[in-house]
């Protein structure tokens, strides 16, 4: 990465990054296990696994999960009376994130910015196809 973005940004990466993946992996595990959908699982990990960059190891640096200011759940987190609120909520949060790393990215790198556009938009897809 270069020096466009800095320790703090690079902080913010690593944080949606994982709040993306972790999203993701919450429908997908519901589709497979749950529902038994291939089609639809598989599309999921295919998301997942696309969401990668390759200074993943670079990013840990940065890291400092045990002072994060928002560590603590809030009561609107444990707020789920269903399988549908739960698919609902972690979509938006990788939806959430991938806008950031788009948005982001942009000082950094236009094919990974790309990348997490194309994430977002498949995001919403699947958000349909799964929840009408």
């Amino acid at each position: 990465m270069n020096n466009q973005l800095s320790p703090e940004l690079f902080r913010v990466i690593d944080a949606n990054l994982n709040r993306l993946k972790e999203g993701i992996r919450v429908v997908e595990d519901i589709m497979r296990y749950k529902n038994n959908d291939k089609i639809l699982s598989h599309k999921l990990k295919n998301l997942r696994h696309i969401a990668n960059v390759q200074e993943s190891l670079e990013l840990l640096k940065y890291r400092d999960s045990t002072n994060d200011v928002l560590r603590q759940t809030i009561k609107s987190e444990m707020n789920r009376t269903d399988l549908t609120d739960i698919i609902l909520a972690n979509f938006k949060r990788a939806q959430e994130s991938a806008r950031v790393l788009e948005e982001l990215y942009k000082l950094h790198s236009a094919k990974y910015s790309e990348n997490f556009k194309y994430i977002r938009y498949e995001l919403y897809t699947l958000e349909k196809e799964i929840l009408s």
